[in-house]
């Protein structure tokens, strides 16, 4: 319950003040975004906000869903490469789009704004439902949730906002790949990206790391590789990679991670594949000498977003979902050959 979690304990947590924390959570200036970001992130970790869908008796006060009827808003982050012209989110928001042309639903599009108030230029009663692509910060979902919108989530979960969630499913497709790699000999392994950066990054990498106990291989992780750190790869690799052996494999939380890492091990004399292996996530960059990656259906995420989106409007009393969607995991034999000869 909300009334159990204080804030005193949200101040423990965070290591700021109570003054800090009443100021965050009441919406009020004095504290920096970020740090107001990261007090409403553990508020939400400690169930400050936690709630249930809306009760039957509250659903009867609410105006009539009208069926095929309603414009439904897609929110983007406000981060350079999650947008409509990326790889990954281009496929996904064609998805999305598709569907709501099938069902005749009007679709806004919009960027996540720098301040807080999302719906200054909108009117909220026109909105029926909203679909979030990427990573969409605390404050905007909170006001979101004031407005008591249903909202489906793509490929991001925020303990403080809780809603329907769809995900490729990164557990199980991670630890596929790692057992195929394992299989193959590979016993050396360091993981590269910001885990802390996305949700299904996190799950990745907890379950490479898991994989890795199961089949009892000993791992020792470069604490910079998997920090905020990694953004400024190209920098960070070359000093990190001098005079140490290197790993078998690089297993990078996606091929864009993937390829900035092999050109980075190319241009100071690595040969990728011929002295390690580097694997990805999402099957983006067919051309590069990527040993391994996982062939997302960006597209049916989409998709499946807008159905569960749909079926929440007309049911907002059950309980959340989380809806993970299976991936084929992808090895390019020709790449694992070079490095196994070379062994």
């Amino acid at each position: 319950m909300r009334g159990k979690v204080t804030i005193q304990q949200i101040a423990d947590l965070t290591g700021v003040s109570k003054f800090a924390v009443s100021r965050a959570l009441s919406g009020k200036s004095g504290v920096s975004s970020q740090t107001r970001e990261m007090i409403l992130r553990a508020a939400g970790q400690l169930g400050y906000f936690k709630s249930r869908p809306m009760t039957e008796e509250a659903e009867r006060l609410q105006p009539e869903s009208r069926e095929g009827s309603g414009t439904i808003l897609v929110l983007f982050p406000n981060i350079r490469y999650q947008n409509k012209d990326s790889l990954y989110w281009g496929p996904l928001f064609d998805g999305i789009s598709a569907r709501l042309n099938q069902k005749g639903r009007d679709i806004l599009t919009l960027t996540e704004p720098t301040g807080d108030r999302l719906f200054t230029l909108l009117n909220p009663d026109a909105i029926q439902g909203i679909v979030t692509v990427g990573s969409i910060s605390t404050p905007i979902l909170l006001e979101i949730k004031r407005l008591n919108i249903p909202v489906v989530m793509v490929d991001h979960l925020d303990p403080a906002f809780h809603c329907d969630m769809v995900f490729t499913d990164n557990l199980s497709c991670m630890r596929e790949l790692m057992i195929k790699l394992i299989s193959r000999g590979y016993k050396k392994y360091q993981f590269i990206g910001n885990i802390r950066d996305a949700q299904s990054y996190y799950e990745r990498w907890i379950t490479f790391r898991a994989t890795l106990e199961e089949f009892d291989i000993p791992h020792q992780q470069i604490p910079a590789l998997i920090s905020p750190e990694v953004e400024n790869i190209h920098g960070l690799l070359p000093d990190m990679l001098e005079g140490q052996e290197l790993p078998e494999v690089f297993v990078c939380v996606n091929d864009t991670v993937a390829t900035f890492a092999i050109e980075t091990m190319q241009r100071i004399g690595i040969s990728v594949p011929g002295q390690v292996a580097v694997t990805g996530f999402d099957n983006t960059y067919e051309e590069m000498p990527i040993l391994a990656t996982v062939n997302v259906n960006e597209e049916l995420l989409g998709r499946r977003a807008v159905d569960l989106l749909l079926w929440r409007i007309q049911n907002r009393t059950t309980s959340f979902e989380k809806l993970l969607i299976q991936a084929d995991v992808m090895v390019r034999e020709s790449f694992a050959l070079v490095k196994e000869t070379v062994s």
